[in-house]
């Protein structure tokens, strides 16, 4: 089932909350995009907690543990949030995601110790992919391009 942009921005805010205090209980998630301007009911934020796999533990609501992020190359969960690949001279090279999701990705690509990649600085909304050469360059381009089918 695809998100709509409503609901991946919602999913987003989870995300940025969860990761920036504890939060105990759903009313109080609730209450917290609500203040933000999120039309939320607690039925909806719990279908987004368990579909983000969120937890309840010690006390509190956690996030999921790296296993949401692929160690093994397959980018599937990942490919919906990535807009973008393109270089942007002959050694960086830029990945756009969906709001929010830019971290989330480039530790995917982490995680995948790719040879070309040299290393990530990830935003909001984008990623820059240093590589060591216009040759190392062209070989990330095109396995971004297979992993996210962009």
């Amino acid at each position: 089932m695809l998100m709509d942009h409503a609901q991946l921005e919602r999913r987003n805010a989870i995300l940025r909350i969860l990761r920036g205090g504890r939060v105990r209980k759903q009313e109080e998630l609730v209450a917290l995009l609500k203040r933000e301007g999120y039309s939320v009911t607690q039925s909806s934020v719990s279908r987004d907690l368990r579909g983000l796999g969120v937890l309840k533990a010690s006390g509190g609501y956690v996030l999921p543990a790296e296993e949401a992020i692929p160690a093994n190359g397959q980018f599937a969960r990942l490919a919906q949030f990535v807009r973008e690949v393109r270089r942007a001279g002959s050694s960086i090279t830029v990945v756009r995601t969906a709001t929010g999701a830019a971290q989330s990705v480039a530790l995917g690509i982490d995680k995948a110790d790719w040879p070309e990649v040299v290393g990530t600085i990830s935003g909001d909304d984008t990623i820059f992919i240093a590589t060591e050469n216009s040759h190392t360059q062209a070989a990330l381009i095109e396995r971004l391009h297979s992993a996210f089918r962009v």
